[in-house]
């Protein structure tokens, strides 16, 4: 089952770009542009940009770029099928399926979801109603988790058998490559297959939307000689970094009480919503990572840590701080009692307990302050001068300057000294935080100049053109997608596919004259769709976007830079261009061929080829 094209095309042209990502981004007009701070990388400067008249957006720091589909991807690090179910519902649009085969990349994708719903339901059924299920569900009771809770969370259990999964989807005849793309399954060395789950209770990964992208596995006695976790690989729909556990259960009371509790385990967080505490997600197994801080930064910038009181716990929480500053969250720690974590502590003592620790949680300069003091780091001079070091250093991760100074005035008053030796501390770390920043910037910029390097030249590495010819392509290329029906018609008269000498240009130039010839959509967000490689497809958005529209003078340039770009007399000169290099290389090639061809004929035929090429060259010469 797929979402037939004309009904993408449909959402796709109902949406106003503008309209959507400012349910996001504060945008301001800029001409007849929108710029705002990009929502995908730390910024002060805006650098992002959107088209309404391209339907396109794309951010000139960190070339992130697309149309309102993948924003929304981006966004909210969904599905392209997601973000279309998204849009469709924000607009009003009823969505239709049809049996047909779509993209490669769509279709690939909607398998993988496919074949995760189907076994999940299978690990679930395996749990709730096998007779083989009564080990984990006893397992869970044991654990207080309540029925409703294990099929909510989608709960289940694999069996012990080593090809009891195997059997199963043979018989449902589910694609047994993607299952073990999936890492559903895997193989021995004489190829024979076996389940990867086997014997563990079962956990489902969901996206925010709560679709099933992943598996986790706990093994049921802890002394079973196997990892205690076993998570599903990544996948084209599971980036383990990208991914919160529970956020699809949790986001609408996160966006209620604007804060988010992030625990640790599966379990921790499990407990907590069956006892009511609803706002939480977990990290489960993984560091806190930027992306999974920019993806909960969608629902809150409130954010209380809670982590177990053991070292491994306490260690987690201060790399953790870091992170979440840099992304401008508001961050508190809470502690459970040594010997609990957040699971045992609720089932104890209860919600009303548990939200009084909430409700006491430091801030993390007091949370800091309190594990130095209990290393003992305050009992002696110099180990206390490195601790205050290190207590200012975070500050220069925080962008708002008023909060920074008043943090420094607590720390300040904390230890007694003068505010100006902690300013100097504070100013030696924001040196070295812009240091870091800069390098940061050089080094994406340095990466992303050679890929358009390698994109510009990815076919014939001999060729000789020079850097007019191809700047004279990507002007090309600028019309197709950027100029209408008119400009392409007198392009594809002019200009041949095959004349596109570097392959990346050959390859967008198709998708413009495919959708021409079928009489499809010609603006830029339907044709940016069909560009299905993410290399292809940001090398097209820094073409075609403006980048003068983040200028302060750019309501000066810009009616006059488009209307310059699409004048009958631009139009030409591009296409003239492209001609006489075409002209030129055809000169060339007759003249290799009349130097070694000894026909008096051929050579006469290839004199008079070379007369009318050289006059059809002076004729546009002349312009």
């Amino acid at each position: 089952m797929r979402i037939p094209e004309s009904k993408i095309e449909e959402i796709r042209s109902s949406a106003s770009i503008v309209d959507i990502i400012s349910e996001f981004v504060q945008l301001r007009k800029r001409g007849k542009n929108f710029i705002g701070l990009c929502p995908f990388h730390s910024e002060k400067t805006p650098s992002f940009t959107v088209s309404e008249e391209k339907q396109i957006f794309n951010c000139f720091g960190c070339h992130t770029g697309g149309n309102v589909f993948k924003f929304l991807m981006e966004y909210e690090k969904i599905s392209f099928i997601e973000a279309v179910q998204e849009l469709a519902e924000k607009l009003g649009i009823t969505l239709q399926y049809d049996e047909e085969t779509g993209t490669e990349k769509q279709t690939e994708q909607e398998f993988l979801y496919e074949i995760n719903t189907t076994v999940g339901k299978y690990y679930s059924d395996n749990l709730l109603y096998s007779d083989k299920g009564e080990t984990a569900r006893k397992y869970f009771e044991k654990r207080k988790i309540k029925v409703q809770t294990m099929r909510s969370f989608g709960l289940g259990y694999a069996f012990p058998g080593r090809d009891d999964l195997v059997n199963f989807l043979t018989e449902k005849k589910i694609d047994i490559t993607r299952a073990l793309k999936l890492g559903l399954i895997s193989s021995y060395e004489d190829g024979r297959l076996y389940d990867k789950f086997s014997d563990r209770i079962i956990f489902p990964i969901f996206s925010p939307n709560g679709r099933v992208v992943a598996f986790a596995g706990r093994v049921l006695e802890a002394e079973q000689k196997a990892a205690k976790y076993l998570n599903s690989p990544e996948s084209s729909i599971y980036i383990k970094g990208r991914v919160l556990y529970g956020l699809s259960h949790a986001k609408d009371e996160i966006r209620k009480q604007n804060k988010a509790i992030i625990v640790e385990g599966y379990m921790d967080l499990i407990s907590l919503h069956q006892n009511g505490i609803k706002n939480v997600v977990a990290v489960s197994g993984t560091a806190l990572t930027e992306e999974q801080v920019i993806l909960l930064s969608r629902y809150t910038k409130n954010v209380v840590l809670l982590f177990d009181a053991d070292a491994a716990g306490i260690k987690a929480s201060m790399r953790s701080i870091e992170i979440l500053l840099k992304k401008d969250m508001e961050i508190k720690i809470a502690s459970v009692p040594a010997g609990e974590d957040p699971d045992s502590f609720i089932n104890k003592f209860g919600k009303e307990k548990f939200e009084d620790t909430i409700r006491r949680a430091q801030n993390f300069l007091e949370y800091q302050s309190a594990q130095y003091e209990s290393q003992g780091m305050f009992d002696d001079p110099a180990k206390m001068t490195e601790a205050i070091r290190e207590l200012v250093k975070p500050l220069a991760l925080i962008n708002d300057e008023l909060k920074r100074t008043l943090l420094l005035k607590n720390i300040s008053k904390k230890f007694n000294l003068r505010e100006r030796l902690l300013e100097e501390e504070l100013t030696k770390s924001l040196k070295e935080q812009n240091r870091n920043s800069i390098r940061e910037s050089e080094r994406k910029a340095q990466a992303q100049k050679l890929k358009e390097n390698i994109n510009v030249l990815s076919e014939n590495k001999t060729s000789l053109m020079n850097e007019s010819n191809i700047i004279n392509e990507r002007e090309l290329i600028e019309l197709l997608y950027i100029g209408g029906a008119e400009i392409i018609d007198n392009i594809f008269k002019n200009i041949r596919i095959e004349d596109f000498e570097i392959e990346i240009h050959r390859n967008l130039a198709i998708i413009v004259f495919e959708a021409y010839s079928s009489g499809k959509e010609l603006y830029a967000g339907s044709l940016l769709d069909k560009v299905n490689n993410d290399n292809e497809q940001n090398y097209l958005i820094e073409i075609i976007t403006d980048k003068h529209s983040i200028s302060s003078r750019w309501e000066e340039v810009s009616d006059s830079t488009k209307d310059n770009k699409l004048s009958t007399k631009y139009v030409t000169d591009v296409i003239r261009k492209k001609r006489i290099d075409i002209l030129n290389k055809m000169i060339d090639e007759n003249f290799k061929k009349l130097k070694s061809v000894q026909d008096e004929t051929e050579k006469l035929k290839l004199m008079r080829n070379e007369m009318e090429l050289k006059n059809e060259r002076s004729s546009l010469l002349r312009g």
